[in-house]
């Protein structure tokens, strides 16, 4: 039943606003209507209007996004309490490990990082706040995955596109569910050049203080430094110390 209440342009608009990233910088009328699957019509009447109100700049043919389009960030990180008390500790981390560490949580098919520290030593990804990682083949994902009961992550593995990312990105759903299931009953979830060639991370959960999940807590290192066992010998216990300080300061939030 059609809800009166849904406003579809507004869906339409965000979706539009939202399509426009690190590879899609500038875009044409027909790429966006593409990438959202909306009309071309659909889509020219959303560009045109955030153009006008300030959050897309264009030139006739292409289209691109403006400072404004950050107060919708600003507001969400400003508003939630989490990312702001998560980023000390992250900064601590990746100063006392000098590697990046990231905090992120679900949003579709994806993990969502919503906090980041950003090591002296940087990774050819470019992650940062806003940026997505496939659940099926990320560290992060993989918990936020294990955050759920057996059925309902089988039930999104099977359902989402599982496409190879490197040589060594594990797609079959089997696989994916037993890493999943290890990662519960272990406590973390580790990735090995899945997501790019050469850096592993390594992830863990994060709760509140009633135990209620509320995201998973990162830490990626390059190949070439350390083997995977390695990397969890130096590095899984700083992790898990940071989310048990993060723990401590959330409550019901």
């Amino acid at each position: 039943m059609h809800d009166k209440n849904f406003v579809a342009s507004l869906q339409k608009g965000l979706e539009v606003l939202t399509c426009f990233g690190r590879q899609h910088g500038r875009l044409t009328l027909s790429e966006v209507a593409s990438l959202t699957g909306v009309s071309p019509a659909s889509a020219r009447r959303s560009l045109l209007t955030l153009q006008q109100i300030g959050y897309l700049g264009g030139d006739g043919k292409y289209f691109w996004m403006l400072p404004r389009s950050l107060l919708v960030a600003h507001a969400y990180l400003a508003s939630r309490p989490t990312p702001s008390l998560a980023q000390p500790l992250l900064d601590a981390l990746s100063e006392k490990t000098r590697e990046s560490a990231s905090l992120g949580t679900l949003l579709d098919d994806d993990a969502i990082i919503i906090a980041r520290s950003t090591a002296r030593r940087s990774l050819s990804t470019g992650l940062g706040i806003g940026s997505r990682l496939p659940v099926y083949c990320s560290a992060m994902g993989r918990v936020l995955l294990a955050s759920m009961t057996p059925a309902e992550s089988a039930r999104r593995i099977h359902g989402m596109a599982r496409p190879r990312l490197t040589a060594s990105t594990i797609v079959d759903a089997a696989q994916i569910l037993q890493l999943v299931a290890r990662c519960r009953s272990d406590g973390y979830a580790s990735n090995d050049g899945e997501l790019e060639i050469g850096v592993r991370s390594m992830a863990v959960p994060v709760r509140d203080q009633t135990g209620r999940f509320v995201g998973a807590m990162s830490i990626a290192v390059r190949a070439e430094r350390m083997t995977l066992a390695e990397f969890r010998e130096a590095f899984l216990s700083a992790l898990q110390r940071a989310t048990t300080a993060l723990s401590s300061r959330l409550f019901g939030l």
